[in-house]
């Protein structure tokens, strides 16, 4: 496959129908009251909240698709485009930054030749800015999916990006 139809594919899934009415209706009863915890649950299926799905899911639970859109769009933690199977948080507040975050981040933009918001043509990683992670004494922070690197150098963001395969 080549990287045009990689990216493709990801921007286009199979949407199995049948696994959007396990999560809808299986562990959330089609009750629109727990939609923020459909939308997680759906992001984690797909690694994003596909346009397709939420169409569905408006369906099913009976809510305005425009409803939908702006719970998704409020909260940072979901996302509408395809992210990369390792999302890559650097933090930049006043902790990490006095302490070298920002060239922690230029080399990962470098190593992964993408910018902040990007997602690797391969699909492998997502590159995302933060203000805090919430490890001060420990900056500069990157966290990787759920695993956190303390006091990282610019100089260890390569090895660290190659254990995630």
């Amino acid at each position: 496959m080549n990287e045009a139809s990689a990216i493709q594919n990801r921007q286009d899934p199979e949407i199995d129908f049948r696994q959007l009415d396990d999560i809808i209706e299986g562990q959330f009863g089609n009750d629109k009251e727990n939609l923020i915890m459909i939308l997680q649950a759906i992001q984690k299926q797909y690694n994003y909240l596909p346009k397709p799905a939420l169409t569905y899911l408006a369906a099913k639970i009976k809510v305005p698709v425009s409803k939908i859109y702006g719970v998704a769009t409020f909260y940072a933690t979901f996302s509408l485009e395809p992210r990369g199977r390792n999302i890559v948080s650097i933090c930049l507040g006043t902790a990490c930054h006095v302490r070298g975050g920002d060239r922690v981040r230029d080399r990962i933009c470098e190593t992964l030749n993408i910018g902040d918001g990007q997602t690797t043509p391969d699909g492998r990683f997502t590159l995302e800015t933060v203000r805090c992670i919430g490890c001060c004494s420990l900056g500069p922070v990157v966290k990787i999916n759920d695993d956190m690197y303390g006091r990282i150098g610019s100089d260890e963001v390569a090895k660290v990006l190659n254990q995630y395969e």
